[in-house]
């Protein structure tokens, strides 16, 4: 099956002198559990590009390993995000940050619901990517989109439509893609921010376009958002094999773009 989007590069376009640029590099990436669903990806795609080599490590003492590899690590606690902020900083500032190429981390779409105050989020997601970007200097920080939901599919469908409907008659959301109004105004603060100047990994956009280059939209009271793409999840909110690859291809090209 074909993973890669439509007005998006693709892995051929890529030179392999990039390819190995990229495995000199250390990169380090901090998650939950949809960064799992990438790591996979990633595992599937440099099965199917023996001209992509990379190492791929899981250490929760990233600063551990000193070889060239992409370092992987779980931080905080899904659903608060400060605890991730504070476990990035964290592990960076332990000898890690100064001998990475690269660093960044995610949050969870758990981690921004219909209740959070998204402006200040972001003003904490900002001054602790700005305090690590003086600290390491020779380090590039990459900023990374909040991930989306979708309705979910198949039988898992009917349980995550009882949660929602539960939800909403709770906290009065109009709708089970609520939760993605406040993501949506999450990464467009990121996005005007950064976007031009900044290293951005968009996974929102990413995860909310089709294999034909179209969008995933909702409407809310006249407005329009982003969702994931409901062939890309089997639960609503986590990537499945398909849709892990189609984020994985395009974090890999990303990731090698920035080492040329």
């Amino acid at each position: 099956m074909q993973h890669n989007l439509k007005n998006f590069p693709a892995i051929k376009d890529i030179p392999e002198s990039t390819w190995e640029n990229l495995s000199h590099k250390r990169i380090l990436f901090g998650h939950q559990s949809v960064g799992f669903n990438i790591v996979e990806g990633m595992k599937d795609i440099l099965k199917e590009n023996p001209q992509m080599k990379m190492d791929i490590i899981e250490n929760t003492k990233p600063w551990e390993v000193t070889k060239p590899s992409f370092i992987h690590f779980v931080i905080g606690e899904n659903t608060i995000p400060q605890s991730k902020i504070y476990a990035f900083i964290n592990t960076i500032q332990k000898n890690t940050g100064e001998m990475a190429d690269i660093a960044f981390f995610k949050f969870c779409f758990v981690d921004i619901t219909f209740n959070t105050d998204v402006y200040k989020l972001f003003d904490e997601y900002k001054n602790a990517m700005e305090s690590l970007k003086k600290a390491f200097p020779k380090t590039t920080f990459v900023y990374v989109t909040e991930p989306l939901t979708s309705e979910p599919s198949g039988i898992k469908k009917f349980a995550k439509r009882a949660k929602y409907l539960l939800k909403q008659l709770i906290e009065g959301k109009a709708n089970n893609l609520s939760d993605n109004i406040r993501r949506n105004q999450f990464n467009e603060l990121l996005k005007k921010q950064y976007q031009g100047n900044t290293p951005i990994f968009d996974i929102a956009k990413i995860e909310s376009t089709f294999p034909n280059g179209q969008r995933s939209v909702f409407f809310e009271d006249g407005n329009n958002y982003f969702s994931l793409v409901q062939d890309y999840t089997d639960d609503g909110g986590h990537l499945n094999k398909f849709g892990r690859k189609i984020v994985a291809e395009q974090l890999l090209i990303f990731l090698a773009k920035l080492s040329r």
